[in-house]
């Protein structure tokens, strides 16, 4: 709790925060202070009628669901379709060299491995390796 929090809510505290305040600036807090309560008054009577509303066009949409024989999976299951990436076949390896006891493919396509540039400027061809 903050340091004003806790002398504006305890009676000593804010009694003795106060006490070089006239009745005139005292009086002048009050009415601010009611002001800001008043707010927060119709803040919470808004949330809680939106709250409401909420509820009561969800009660209509399940109403709704119930005659059309829709159920919430139903919903669900069709999110799921439209969320499922389709991914590609894996392209197939057509270069594998081992060397010191690794193994190394290659597709053929994208960046070469260092491994095979190494046996190419050896003098080897890439169809020595091939699959």
């Amino acid at each position: 709790m903050s340091e004003f929090t806790s002398v504006l809510t305890h009676g000593r505290r804010l009694q003795g925060a106060v006490k070089e305040l006239s009745v005139e600036e005292l009086e002048s807090v009050q009415q601010k202070l009611s002001n800001i309560i008043d707010k927060r008054k119709e803040q919470e009577q808004e949330l809680a009628k939106a709250q409401q509303e909420k509820l009561a066009k969800l009660e209509e949409i399940k109403k709704q669901m119930t005659e059309a024989g829709i159920d919430i999976t139903d919903l669900q299951d069709i999110g799921d379709t439209r969320s499922k990436r389709k991914t590609g076949k894996k392209r197939p390896v057509k270069y594998r060299i081992t060397k010191n006891g690794e193994t190394t493919s290659w597709t053929g396509v994208g960046r070469m491995p260092v491994v095979f540039k190494e046996v190419l400027e050896n003098g080897q061809s890439l169809e020595d390796f091939a699959v």
